[in-house]
């Protein structure tokens, strides 16, 4: 499957989301350390007939043990009779997703000529949104920012070899920002923010994706966008109500109300433009159908009798 494909459905659930037409409450979850917590992520979305659940692990440690941070199960079940259609693991999923949500808020809110990426956070999430940032946009520039300066320079390796993209290692976070059209801020989400970028870095008619929520972003840097949006109000005041993003400026739109029109998006080239994705349930289970409906078609898999 390609990420333009995860995109469409992606974009479709939001504007089933945005017309009201999407079950899904905010994430539950258990905290198992200061580091490590499971969340469960349900959703149903009648007009795909997709109903299923997302149980992710995050452990902010597993680096260190050589283990991926995010791992997870994707369960999809028969809209009649609830049965479970497909088990699959869900850290592709959640990956592709998460870049393809940034890609449909880039539809609305980036300047359609966008030609310079800066990334902080070169991990998973910093390779899929830039993957899924070029099926909207035409880049031809990245500037890499990690904490980790080995981990920025394989990420520069592998966007050069894999997408033959001109692009370079920033040695520190103003550079990635203030260079760019586009940020993306993918480190680790923390409480309270490090608040690194500062007011005055962004520039003028940039649009930045938050995915790891307000970590990167100084108040102050936060409040000069023109349009502050997010993917789901109930999530992010579930999130705030447990201590993070204490400080952000008031919400514009959600994603689901810029897919459907209800709000619009960009409307000004030199408007400043931000999201804050927080991983909706919905995205997942869209693109857990995709692929399951393409395993089925093509043979893949593994099938346990009943």
């Amino acid at each position: 499957m390609t990420m333009r494909e995860v995109i469409d459905v992606v974009e479709g659930a939001f504007r089933e989301r945005g017309a009201g037409r999407v079950e899904m409450p905010p994430k539950i979850g258990v905290h198992t350390s200061a580091g490590g917590y499971f969340h469960a992520m349900p959703a149903y979305i009648p007009a795909l007939h997709a109903v299923g659940v997302k149980w992710v692990s995050v452990y902010q440690d597993n680096q260190r043990r050589d283990l991926p941070r995010v791992a997870g199960l994707l369960v999809l079940n028969d809209e009649e009779t609830g049965l479970p259609l497909v088990v699959m693991d869900g850290a592709w999923v959640t990956a592709m997703r998460t870049g393809a949500a940034t890609a449909v808020a880039a539809r609305y809110l980036a300047n359609p000529e966008s030609a310079v990426l800066g990334v902080l956070g070169c991990g998973i999430q910093g390779r899929s949104n830039l993957e899924a940032l070029r099926e909207v946009v035409p880049l031809r520039h990245v500037v890499a920012y990690d904490v980790h300066p080995d981990r920025a320079a394989q990420f520069v390796a592998e966007v050069a070899s894999r997408w033959g993209l001109s692009v370079v290692q920033a040695a520190e976070p103003r550079e990635a920002v203030e260079a760019s059209d586009v940020v993306v801020t993918a480190g680790r989400i923390v409480r309270p923010p490090h608040a690194t970028i500062k007011a005055g870095w962004l520039r003028a008619g940039a649009f930045a994706s938050l995915v790891d929520y307000d970590a990167y972003w100084d108040r102050a840097a936060m409040h000069e966008t023109s349009k502050f949006c997010t993917d789901d109000l109930g999530q992010l005041e579930h999130y705030r109500a447990r201590g993070y993003l204490q400080d952000i400026p008031p919400i514009y739109a959600t994603l689901g109300e810029l897919v459907c029109g209800t709000k619009p998006g960009r409307q000004d080239r030199h408007e400043r433009t931000m999201i804050c994705n927080l991983g909706l349930a919905l995205a997942d289970i869209a693109t857990g159908l995709l692929v399951y409906r393409r395993a089925v078609e093509s043979g893949r898999g593994i099938w346990l009798s009943a």
